[in-house]
């Protein structure tokens, strides 16, 4: 039931969504140099990697500098990457991803190779299940980038605090997920866009 409904929803996101992918395709192009989407390799489900999509709103080989990204005050971020941010709208392509099988609509948010090789044997069992555009964990975290800004290490306060509590989020997840828990969480995540 859960890959239909993510099959159907995403179908449906990615049409509906299509005027908006347009405009925000332009806005990037017009704004600066470099490809509409940024693509990333991330570690998906049984541990095995897949590539992202998400809207470029960096400048092209930013993540050659560092995967943390702290905040507004980033000088990486493009002007329009900073708008796209702020309203999660980067995060649409992953439509993309969905509609494929490489992702759900609600699951652990996907992470780059370099912190999964950190996982505890435990924490691995968050990849028992297809990533998500949204958890739980990204609603809570919704302003992470403010909060490694503020961080003398950004890298190191989300490798010893953000991550471990993200992924004991997570954890509770995989472990109770549902259909009725996963729609309870798409709206939530839109609530928290709209706030």
């Amino acid at each position: 039931m859960k890959r239909t409904f993510d099959i159907i929803a995403s179908g449906l996101g990615l049409i509906c969504l299509s005027p908006l992918f347009i405009f925000l395709a332009v806005w990037i192009k017009l704004d600066s140099k470099g490809p509409v989407f940024y693509r990333q390799t991330r570690v998906g489900r049984d541990n095995k990697d897949f590539r992202l999509f998400k809207f470029r709103s960096m400048r092209p080989d930013s993540d050659k500098l560092g995967l943390i990204t702290v905040g507004g005050r980033d000088p990486r971020v493009t002007r329009s990457g900073y708008y796209i941010r702020k309203y999660k709208l980067d995060e649409f392509p992953q439509l993309i991803n969905v509609f494929k099988g490489d992702m759900s609509l609600v699951g652990p948010r996907p992470e780059v190779r370099k912190y999964v090789d950190m996982y505890t044997p435990e924490q691995m069992h968050v990849l028992d299940v297809r990533p998500g555009i949204t958890s739980l964990a990204s609603i809570r975290y919704r302003n992470e980038n403010d909060l490694l800004a503020a961080a003398d290490d950004p890298d190191r306060c989300y490798i010893e605090q953000v991550m471990p509590d993200k992924l004991a989020i997570d954890l509770e997840y995989v472990k109770n997920a549902s259909l009725s828990t996963d729609i309870r969480l798409i709206f939530s995540t839109l609530r928290a866009i709209v706030r």
